[in-house]
């Protein structure tokens, strides 16, 4: 996971491990940063889909498709959720 502040990461965090949760039927403590969404938490491709667009609606992202073939892991949605936040409040100041 890369680095970013703490206070953006964190209620990120708790929200994806929210949605990772209700949407796959898992227990949070089994859920980390490098748990793979196919092998670890034994989703499948249309959870995956489910799960994206859960979370474009949850933080008002889009997640293009090819974008989301990427996302293997649940520290990779982190990452790109962050990525696009971030982005979206700099264009937002500059504004």
């Amino acid at each position: 996971m890369r680095c970013y502040q703490a206070e953006l990461v964190s209620p990120v965090w708790e929200k994806v491990l929210d949605l990772v949760c209700e949407n796959l039927g898992v227990d949070r403590e089994k859920v980390t940063s490098p748990s793979s969404f196919i092998e670890d938490i034994g989703a499948d491709s249309l959870d995956i889909v489910k799960l994206v667009m859960e979370m474009e609606e949850e933080f008002d992202i889009t997640i293009p498709d090819e974008e989301a073939e990427k996302i293997k892991t649940v520290g990779d949605a982190l990452d790109y959720i962050i990525r696009q936040l971030r982005d979206k409040n700099q264009e937002t100041q500059g504004e």
